[in-house]
């Protein structure tokens, strides 16, 4: 099996469901990335800066012939491609796309750090993970022991009505 890299994607400007389309798209076009699994949308209250829209979010499992600082550039490009501009921490965006495991791997360089420094600590980057992991046990494990630890408090509720259609 190849290694696996879990992606965060959030959303809480505009059509929040089509940002979210519109980011897996843009995945599922780029010819060095498949897309394995992609976890139900939660609405998840707002991290951080609380005077905000509520957020969608997903988690997503591909593989990719990418180094991980390439894989960074790409979902930067999407990023962009989806006007998402960073204007205030943890304020609002059109959408986020972050990197949260690659596979066990600790990578630290200038621009990135796998696993994503903070994502021990949320519960809508955790809770998604744990839906699309399953038959990953290394990974399930470490969500499992990041979940009973993290101590997030924020509210988080899976939307069955919500339905991604990026294929």
């Amino acid at each position: 099996m190849a290694e696996r890299i879990y992606l965060s994607i959030g959303s809480n400007i505009g059509d929040r469901a089509a940002r979210l389309n519109d980011a897996l798209r843009e995945l599922n076009a780029n010819e060095h990335i498949t897309v394995i699994r992609v976890s139900p949308v939660y609405e998840t209250q707002p991290w951080g800066l609380l005077d905000q829209e509520n957020f969608y979010n997903i988690a997503v499992a591909i593989t990719t012939d990418l180094n991980p600082e390439a894989l960074l550039t790409v979902l930067h490009e999407i990023e962009s491609g989806l006007h998402r501009t960073r204007h205030e921490h943890w304020g609002p965006r059109t959408i986020d796309l972050d990197i949260i495991y690659w596979g066990l791997q600790t990578i630290h360089t200038h621009d990135l750090e796998i696993p994503h420094p903070r994502a021990s600590e949320r519960n809508f980057v955790l809770r998604p993970i744990k839906d699309i992991a399953i038959d990953d046990p290394d990974i399930i494990n470490l969500v499992d022991r990041s979940l009973a630890t993290g101590g997030d408090e924020s509210w988080i509720k899976k939307l069955g009505e919500v339905t991604l259609h990026y294929d």
